[in-house]
């Protein structure tokens, strides 16, 4: 099955089943905290999944999910997506 596929199939109940679980384990081994914790940014408690190597790369495998806080989710964005070049002039006038 493909990627493609596989994200389909994880939409809606599945993948908030897989959520829920993977918070729930995080609160019986981490008291629930955020497992980046990055400093200045962190709230503490997590609350959202974030995908390490990005949703396209892995898809929905469990071993590539971390429960985190929703600050440090967005502070460290999808890791697939690379930052826009710098501007430069093509031409001068």
């Amino acid at each position: 099955m493909s990627k493609g596929w596989q994200q389909q199939a994880m939409r809606g109940r599945p993948w908030r089943r897989l959520r829920a679980r993977i918070l729930a384990d995080n609160l019986s081994t981490n008291q629930g905290l955020c497992t980046l914790a990055i400093p200045k940014v962190c709230t503490g408690r997590a609350e959202q999944v974030h995908h390490v190597l990005g949703i396209t790369t892995t898809g929905h495998d469990p071993a590539y999910l971390k429960p985190v806080c929703k600050a440090c989710n967005l502070h460290v964005g999808d890791p697939t997506t690379a930052p826009d070049p710098p501007h430069r002039p093509i031409t001068a006038w």
